[in-house]
């Protein structure tokens, strides 16, 4: 049965008195069925058409039905950038309701808030590809950041309906900040989580080598016939892997051809220490890797193609215990990185710093001293592979 204006204000009426987070979230979803009835019901009207609407509902709940029904007619139109807009003004009344709530209402807030960054995604793709400007991503990691501080102020709730929940709600989707280059908002979540002392700290989740371990135990465990079950562990376990250094077989990457295709340029870049077109493939892959929560796993086994490179510098000098950092900048520049002397030795320091080669730099000389054996210890063998992720 198809669901018109006072229909759809009916329902998030009766979410909002049975206090249902998750049927809120359900009904302010752009890609819910509801939302092709309402657009057609408003296909080509004015701002000026939602007048009757207005104080239908208890505030700012009439206001969030109408931006909801405005972002929807933008997304069918193909319009990312406006429907980004109504959205972003979606959140903003919103949050003026969610600060005066518990948490029940953090299922939709996330909603709402990963609907507002994947359209910021689209718009400045969009904008990008029409040759035109758009910080929509930037606008909407301060939008999250800004709900971040309403789970923070937190005060009055009990501590299990607190909205403090919302930390861990919100911080898996604060990686826009990351994409747009602002390292502070992610910082300020890093240390809120640190300063928290209402709900479990950071340190109590399972870390990755503790994630591994439990992903390898369930797929030895998982059910032969459940292929479907096998890829969902293979997903993240072989990311966890590759930073290990332990690059899975063709033979396993062929019985999952989903999975060959995410991760098959990354395994061939990190066999041939091929940097250029590792990061071909995470520019590539960007969308579907932020989507699983891999980006930011992949991004740091970047370093292991690095690694692989400097080590086909070292095997082309003889072995040789002293290398011109010159060799390593032009090994750069053959691999299509347009590094300089300082960047590339700056990589050299890094890669010795985190274990993956074993020597020092004679800053002055521009010379890499390495050790005359295991100049480059085995992947494998490094004592703790996770520690800096």
């Amino acid at each position: 049965m198809p669901v018109d204006m006072m229909t759809f204000m009916s329902q998030l009426n009766d979410a909002l008195i049975a206090e249902n987070g998750l049927n809120l979230a359900y009904l302010l979803r752009p890609t819910s069925p509801h939302a092709k009835d309402l657009v057609k019901e408003f296909k080509n009207s004015t701002r000026a058409s939602f007048k009757p609407y207005e104080g239908a509902m208890q505030s700012p709940w009439d206001e969030i039905a109408i931006q909801y029904v405005l972002t929807c007619v933008h997304i069918v139109r193909r319009r990312p950038g406006e429907a980004f807009k109504e959205q972003s003004q979606l959140v903003s009344l919103f949050l003026r309701f969610f600060t005066e709530n518990r948490g029940w209402t953090l299922q939709a807030l996330f909603s709402i808030l990963r609907d507002l960054r994947d359209l910021a995604f689209d718009a400045d793709n969009h904008a990008t590809y029409n040759g035109k400007k758009s910080e929509c991503m930037e606008d909407a990691a301060r939008t999250i950041a800004k709900a971040f501080g309403s789970c923070m102020i937190d005060r009055v709730s009990p501590p299990d309906q607190s909205r403090k929940w919302g930390i861990y709600y919100v911080s898996p989707i604060h990686h826009a900040a990351l994409q747009v280059k602002r390292i502070s908002l992610s910082k300020n979540v890093l240390r809120a989580l640190d300063a928290n002392t209402d709900i479990p700290a950071l340190h109590l989740y399972p870390r990755s080598h503790q994630a591994e371990q439990e992903l390898t135990l369930a797929f030895y465990n998982c059910h032969i016939g459940s292929p479907g079950n096998q890829e969902r562990i293979l997903t993240y376990l072989i990311a966890l892997r590759i930073l290990k250094g332990h690059l899975p077989s063709a033979e396993l990457m062929q019985r999952f051809k989903v999975l060959n295709d995410l991760y098959a340029p990354f395994i061939s870049a990190i066999r041939v220490g091929d940097v250029a077109g590792y990061d071909r493939a995470l520019e590539k892959s960007e969308r579907r890797l932020v989507d699983l929560n891999l980006w930011l796993t992949l991004e740091k086994a970047r370093e292991l193609c690095v690694r692989g490179l400097f080590r086909q510098v070292w095997v082309a000098a003889d072995k040789s215990t002293r290398i011109p950092i010159s060799m390593f900048t032009s090994s750069l520049k053959i691999s299509g990185i347009d590094a300089s002397q300082d960047e590339a030795e700056c990589l050299v320091a890094n890669m010795i710093y985190k274990g993956f080669m074993r020597g020092y730099i004679s800053h002055e000389r521009q010379i890499v001293v390495l050790a005359q054996t295991n100049a480059f210890p085995r992947l494998a063998d490094r004592p703790q592979p996770f520690s800096l992720i």
